[in-house]
Parts: structure tokens; C-alpha cells; sequence
């Protein structure tokens, strides 16, 4: 082994385990038990596991329902960013047009402004607008929370894909609109799963908009921050850990059912 694959691969490691070391000791303090886990000094690996932890947390007021109106969210997010994005990053992609540079500039500074300073006029316009306490409002935020990242990574991926494949499919009789859902598209799979995980996990994870705009409809997350931050000193140390895992797990859910696509995406063939 050479060095420069030695150095590449204990790099990786070293990333790796930076990711999994919390993941893994969130998960351990989930299925601890609440005298073990405020226990001192606290064991690193229990002498025993169990599952009252979760199903106390599972059953705590508003948790599925919160869960469903997280899941619902993230599924609009997707929706609606790939009806933004794709075809506007299609268009920047096959087009050359004055304003370009601009418009993917402006796209991208929209990124500039905290979503601190649009917390009131947001929240007063979907008042207006019957937005607020909506799932569909906390959608519209998500998606323009992520819009300028995956149309900046959906452009990149049809840049990728050469048009004379487009060209040539036209010339066999196919319409524009045909030949970029019959070649385009599934070559753009790989990517589009990428940016669908993006999507996802920014919808998932965000709390800041899903706080301020509801108050009968929090989503996961929201529901999680009102509890830990609540008067009484907050949710006690065990519902925060198996609330940590319980936010963990759909998105490593996601990861592993389209990692074929990812795969695909890096030259990886799964057989």
C-alpha cells in the first residue's frame, strides 16, 4: 500500500468516525436504562439495554403526530423543489442566455440572509395569506430553504450529461420534452437522489420556520425544541437522547434505500 492511499484511507476513517461516534453513543443512551443514564460515572456501554425509553418517549403527547406532519412536510419539500428546481436547472444548463451568471448569482445570495431577520414579516404574511399553522406553509419555507443548494447541484449533474444524446433521440422522432424524460432523466438519477436526500434531511432537521409558523401543527422537530426548552427546566435527559435517535433514524432510512442511486453516482455497481 502506498502512502498516499494510506493517508486517503485513514483520513476517511478519521471522518467516518467523527460521524459515527455521536450517532452511535446517542443511540447507546437510547436503550439505556434511566437509572443507568444518570448514573455517575456513567458506563459507556450498559450492562443492559431496554426499550422503555422509546416507547415513553413514542408515547408522549403529540410524538406521532408530529412524526406524520414531518414526513408529510418533508414529501411536499420534495415535490415542490424538484417543480422548481429541475426545470430551472435544466434551463441553465442547455441555454445560454444574457443574465445567467446573474441569475445563479442572485439564486445563491438569497442564502445570505438569516431566516432570523424574516421570522415576523414571514410570519405576518402567512397569516394574510392562511398559511399559518399550515403544513403546506412550513413546506414553502423548506423548499426555499433548499432550492438555491439543489439547483445548484441538479445544474452540475445535466452539465454532466451530454446533449447530443437529447440531439439524437430528436432525430429519431422524439419530441424535446421526450427526450429528456427518456434519456435525461435516468442518467440523472443518481444525482437527483443526492439532491432528494438533501432535501430531505434540510426538511427533516429544520426547526427555526417550523417553530415560528405553527402552533397546532409542530412537526418533529419543533415539537422536540418546545419540550427541551419548556419551563421546569425541559424535557428530562433520557427523552432528549431517544428524541436524538428517533430523528436519527429516517434519514439513514432514506440513505439506505436510494444508496443504489448514490453508488451509481460515484461508478459503484451493487449486483
Amino acid at each position: 500500500m502506498t502512502f498516499r492511499r494510506f493517508a486517503i484511507y485513514s483520513a476517511a476513517t478519521l471522518v467516518a468516525a467523527w460521524v459515527v461516534f455521536p450517532l452511535a453513543l446517542i443511540t447507546l443512551a437510547a436503550f439505556t436504562p434511566r437509572d443507568t443514564l444518570y448514573a455517575w460515572p456513567r458506563p459507556i456501554w450498559p450492562g443492559t439495554f431496554t426499550l422503555a425509553t422509546m416507547r415513553a418517549f413514542l408515547g408522549a403527547t403529540d410524538v406521532l403526530r408530529s412524526t406524520w406532519n414531518s414526513l408529510v412536510v418533508a414529501v411536499m419539500t420534495i415535490g415542490m423543489e424538484f417543480l422548481v428546481a429541475a426545470p430551472a436547472a435544466y434551463a441553465l444548463a442547455r441555454y445560454r442566455f444574457r443574465g445567467r451568471d446573474a441569475v445563479q448569482f442572485l439564486v445563491l445570495a438569497t442564502k445570505m440572509f438569516p431566516a432570523t431577520i424574516l421570522a415576523i414579516p414571514l410570519a405576518v404574511a402567512f397569516i394574510r395569506w392562511g398559511l399559518y399553522d399550515t403544513l403546506l406553509g412550513v413546506a414553502l419555507v423548506h423548499t426555499a430553504l433548499a432550492v438555491p443548494f439543489v439547483m445548484t447541484m441538479v445544474t452540475g449533474i445535466f452539465v454532466a450529461i451530454s446533449y447530443e444524446l437529447e440531439e439524437a433521440a430528436m432525430t429519431l422522432g422524439s419530441g424535446r420534452l421526450g427526450a429528456v424524460v427518456r434519456i435525461t432523466l435516468p442518467m440523472a438519477l443518481p444525482g437527483l437522489a443526492a439532491a432528494a436526500i438533501f432535501t430531505f434531511i434540510t426538511s427533516w432537521n429544520e426547526v427555526f420556520a417550523a417553530s415560528i409558523l405553527t402552533v397546532d401543527h409542530r412537526t418533529l422537530p419543533a415539537l422536540i425544541l418546545t419540550s427541551v426548552v419548556g419551563g421546569g427546566g425541559g424535557a428530562p435527559l433520557d427523552y432528549r437522547f431517544a428524541g436524538g435517535f428517533f430523528m436519527i433514524v429516517p434519514a439513514l432510512v432514506i440513505i439506505l434505500l436510494i444508496r443504489r442511486y448514490l453508488l451509481t453516482l460515484w461508478g459503484v455497481t451493487l449486483r
